[in-house]
């Protein structure tokens, strides 16, 4: 497992379209997924130990987000022939078990998360309702152990987006597991 920190937000930067299929059965696009105030785009997975220890804080944090017009996509890149806990029917599990509060999609060629440069899960794009990036940091100071009273990076940062339309200059970057990309040696 390889450790890696995303680069700086690039800010101003367009979301790029997509159309994936969801663990619902439907298909999402950047404009179905969108919230009136922003999008928070999220590359995650199933197997990665950092994503496993902020499921639940994720799903607060999304929900939440919602009251502030910002709506949330999960995005699964990793190719599931390395890691049989990404496969789309154990996707559907953890989207159950988990209650989900957000599209949880398949990037099955794995182009979205080249297009949006993602690097590791976990890995935050937040957009402002211009879909420019505002916010590509961490979600907290946790890394893999919960830190008690750790401040909300992402939340916060997205509420600010919601206000103002512009994220804070000051980001932490995510830390967590490679994307683990098909025919990579």
């Amino acid at each position: 497992m390889v450790s890696l920190n995303p680069p700086v937000c690039d800010f101003g930067w367009k979301a790029r379209d997509f159309n994936l299929p969801g663990v619902d059965g439907k298909h999402y696009t950047l404009d179905s997924v969108r919230g009136e105030k922003g999008l928070l785009v999220m590359f995650i997975c199933n197997h990665c130990p950092y994503v496993k220890s902020i499921r639940e804080r994720i799903v607060r944090d999304t929900l939440e987000l919602k009251r502030y017009g910002i709506n949330s996509i999960a995005i699964m890149s990793n190719d599931p022939s390395e890691y049989a806990e990404d496969s789309f029917e154990h996707m559907k599990e953890v989207a159950q078990v988990f209650n989900y509060p957000f599209p949880y999609v398949m990037d099955e060629t794995q182009q979205i998360a080249k297009d949006y440069g993602a690097v590791c899960t976990p890995d935050f794009f937040g957009f402002n309702a211009s879909l420019e990036l505002q916010y590509r940091g961490r979600l907290d100071a946790s890394r893999k152990d919960i830190v008690p009273d750790a401040p909300r990076d992402l939340f916060e940062a997205m509420v600010m987006v919601a206000n103002t339309g512009k994220g804070p200059a000051e980001q932490i970057p995510s830390m967590g597991c490679s994307i683990k990309w098909k025919n990579e040696i």
